[in-house]
């Protein structure tokens, strides 16, 4: 049995006492006919598909029916565990999930022999199941509860099933539906590209100046990533209290799994992997995989072949692959999913050259990647390789999206544009306007116009809904990624198609603004400080201040005459992964804070006190006395956690490291040239919300124990920091800044660490805790000192004890 740590957060729940009633009545009704063993009927079965379990013992219940049922009951009982259960049933979603992944992944029969794979004669029951678990919303629920390892476990010896066989067999579908192998090994293979960032390739390696570091995710970092927790399920206190909840009618095999179980897979990804990180290698003529791109092409191109040879040469450099006389009949044409998806790259670099070249027209060749794409609907996701890796080559010349050769953005462009501009303008933002021929400049490069044209020829329908929501995620990151105005077009594009999802991809359009430009980005974290602490109070949106303004109701078009504005903080959260370079972050989040303090002290000082302050000689002690610090000092905390939270969203464990290690140390070494403001309070202040904002930031990195693995990092970053602050506190580095503002930083983050992470300081070692201890007291902050030994363990105790004696005798 499995399950993850995160099992919360599935979703919004039903508002009206009325919807509830009639959903417990009608609840009653259907599931008590199920738990008496009433016959899965047509009707019973639809009222069960829309209304959700109340209780474990119905879902048992059904997946019963789901093991032991009729082929029909199978059908109709993996439909229900797809229904409202899945996606309404708030209270049994976690384990509906967990039934799910195990009745993807049926047990072998004890006398199958030979290479026959057991999974073809489920072929009916696990394409419902797979399609059920399809829809847009289903992979989050899946990766909210942690089980997106799992799901993938079950998926690969699916795909490699039914992608390695001829497809000589059909089923029928009690709807009627007739599928083949090939349908069943598409819904599974594109929902498992979904369970990683596929729809990413290869734009994230360049999108920075650095290369990631890390694993990236992929189909082996997700098998080794369930191999892992499967092993230690089980082992933790948290885990035993989980076995105690689920269900004990279902057993999942613990046995780790590689991807050497499945040869097909390994070598499409392979494949997939070269095809990212270089140009197509040559064909050789006459192999397998030469007389099957010869017969992919006859199919797609067949009415533009017709009247004379059609010779279509990849940019590879390839020999020339006609298709005049290739016999494209179905026999021709059955071949294993594996050995169609081999072949595309090469179809589709055939195509692209011929189109380039003057061969194919734009318009033939949209049809015949449609006409693949509904062959092998599985070949989409080769196209969203294949197309990504050439935009991001930068080898094919821009297209004219005229309305003559390529669909016209026209119509709407210049409204796109507009749309964008209001809603950044609205959180302090400017945005780079389209060149005054807008029309004319309305180009794309080849490998973009060509999917952008293809995704426009789909009929928005459920049967192609689950195949959409893999190409749209690439296409949206591949537009924002290519130079402006990309993005726009492409939503001009898709806006007009589809008129009422205008909002929501008018939004998405407008981050593209902060992947080009880094000064969006800083206008945009400078709104988020202003809207938090209520500092912009012409404002309307900002004008109160707190969490409230900085996320504001989320996003829609609650307003008539257009979208409703977007609070600085969503808007955050939905572009800062489209951020080109993340660790200039750190310095840009820091300077806004320090500005926020300044900001916030000027506020709270009345102007007659300032005025007093910079007539008074001893400012700082007459000041301290006027002010209001503790509402001040509130604030500051705000804007520290804000800080903290923007570093930690924006680059993770690298940025919180990086911000410790090297930016704070810069920062206060560095000269900032900045004068004794109102009295000495700003330089106060900021020393205090730098300790803040440092410690908030590790905690949200590292923890504020050791059961996290980040944990493990903490404690070399920890010593260096605690170093440098001894160092500089020992004289043996010059500092910068105020020294009010260091002594408020090293007091205010010893003080912080001791109260809230006591752990930490049993992991520094016992030397730097007694100089830290030592330079405290001269000070005269024999107090902090003390409680820093106390909280050094055993080691400390020593030390801590001649404090207190020396204490006593001063007395």
């Amino acid at each position: 049995m499995f399950i993850s740590g995160i099992t919360n957060g599935s979703g919004s729940y039903e508002n009206t006492s009325m919807n509830e009633s009639a959903s417990g009545c009608c609840n009653i009704s259907c599931w008590s006919l199920v738990m008496k063993g009433s016959p899965l009927t047509p009707s019973l079965t639809n009222s069960l598909i829309t209304t959700p379990a109340s209780s474990l013992a119905e879902i048992e219940k059904m997946y019963e029916v789901a093991t032991t049922g009729s082929e029909d009951e199978k059908i109709a009982a993996a439909s229900i565990l797809c229904g409202a259960s899945l996606f309404r049933g708030w209270s049994i979603q976690e384990h509906v999930i967990i039934f799910i992944v195990t009745l993807l992944s049926p047990p072998a029969p004890a006398d199958l022999s030979g290479s026959y794979s057991h999974l073809i004669s489920s072929a009916p029951f696990l394409n419902v199941l797979l399609v059920g678990i399809s829809p847009v919303d289903c992979v989050q629920i899946f990766s909210l509860h942690g089980v997106v390892p799992l799901l993938a476990g079950a998926l690969m010896p699916i795909c490699e099933a039914f992608g390695s066989g001829i497809p000589n067999v059909t089923w029928t579908l009690p709807t009627g539906e007739v599928i083949s192998s090939h349908a069943v090994f598409s819904t599974a293979f594109t929902l498992l590209l979904r369970l990683w960032r596929f729809d990413h390739p290869p734009l994230d390696y360049v999108l920075g100046d650095v290369p990631p570091v890390g694993p990236q995710p992929s189909p082996e970092y997700l098998l080794l990533v369930r191999n892992c927790r499967l092993e230690c399920f089980g082992k933790s206190p948290k885990d035993r209290m989980a076995r105690r909840r689920f269900s004990k009618v279902i057993d999942i095999s613990v046995e780790p799994i590689f991807m050497d179980s499945f040869p097909r897979l390994k070598q499409w990804y392979r494949q997939h992997q070269e095809c990212m990180a270089s140009i197509l290698s040559e064909l050789k003529t006459g192999s397998p995989v030469h007389h099957i791109v010869d017969s992919l092409l006859s199919m797609m191109f067949k009415k533009a072949s017709k009247g004379g040879s059609q010779s279509l040469t990849p940019s590879s450099g390839s020999s020339s692959l006609s298709t005049s006389g290739v016999d494209d009949s179905s026999d021709q044409l059955k071949l294993p999913a594996w050995d169609i998806l081999e072949a595309a790259p090469f179809v589709l670099d055939a195509a692209l050259t011929a189109c380039a070249h003057g061969s194919l027209s734009p318009r033939e060749l949209a049809t015949g990647l449609k006409i693949l794409a509904d062959f092998l609907p599985a070949t989409l996701g080769t196209m969203v390789s294949y197309f990504s890796s050439e935009v991001t080559r930068g080898l094919w010349k821009p297209v004219s999206m005229n309305g003559t050769d390529w669909p016209s953005p026209a119509a709407n462009l210049a409204s796109v544009e507009q749309q964008i501009e209001k809603i950044l303008a609205a959180t302090g933002v400017d945005v780079p306007r389209l060149p005054a021929d807008g029309i004319s400049a309305a180009t794309l490069p080849l490998p973009l116009a060509a999917l952008v044209s293809l995704t426009i020829t789909y009929k928005l329908e459920k049967a192609t809904e689950r195949f959409l929501v893999l190409v749209g995620p690439a296409l949206d990151s591949l537009a924002a990624a290519c130079p402006w105005p990309c993005m726009p077009i492409v939503t001009s594009l898709w806006t007009q198609k589809v008129k009422r999802w205008s909002d929501f991809l008018i939004f998405s359009a407008s981050r593209t603004v902060f992947h080009h430009n880094s000064d969006a980005v800083i206008q945009l974290l400078r709104s988020c400080f202003t809207c938090t602490l209520g500092l912009t109070p012409t404002s309307q949106l900002c004008s109160y201040g707190g969490v409230g303004a900085l996320l504001g109701h989320g996003f829609g078009s609650l307003y008539p005459g257009g979208i409703s504005t977007a609070a600085p903080g969503i808007l955050y959260i939905k572009v800062h992964r489209s951020i080109r370079d993340v660790m200039f972050l750190t310095e840009e989040i820091l300077s806004l804070l320090m500005f926020s303090v300044k900001s916030i002290a000027a506020r709270e000082l009345p102007t007659e006190q300032a005025e007093r302050l910079r007539k008074t000689k001893d400012g700082s002690r007459y000041g301290i006395g006027q002010v209001s610090l503790s509402l001040a000092m509130t604030r500051v905390k705000l804007a520290a956690s804000l800080g903290a939270s923007l570093v930690w969203i924006s680059g993770g464990l690298n940025l919180v490291q990086a911000l410790i290690k090297e930016t704070l140390p810069s920062w206060f070494i560095s000269v900032h040239g900045e004068e004794d403001e109102l009295g000495g309070m700003v330089p106060m202040l900021r020393g205090y919300a730098l300790a803040y904002f440092a410690i908030l930031s590790s905690a949200f990195a590292w923890g504020v124990d050791s059961s996290s693995p980040a944990s493990k990092r903490r404690p070399r970053v920890l010593w260096l920091h605690l170093e440098f602050l001894v160092s500089a506190l020992e004289g043996k580095i010059s500092l910068g800044c105020d020294w009010a503002t260091w002594q408020a930083y090293v007091t205010g983050f010893v003080s912080l660490m001791v109260q809230c992470t006591p752990a930490w300081v049993l992991e520094v070692d016992v030397g730097v805790i007694k100089r830290l201890s030592k330079s405290l007291r001269q000070w005269n902050e024999e107090d902090l000192a003390l409680a820093l030994l106390c909280a050094g363990g055993l080691g400390t105790m020593g030390a801590a004890t001649e404090l207190i004696v020396e204490t006593c005798h001063q007395l």
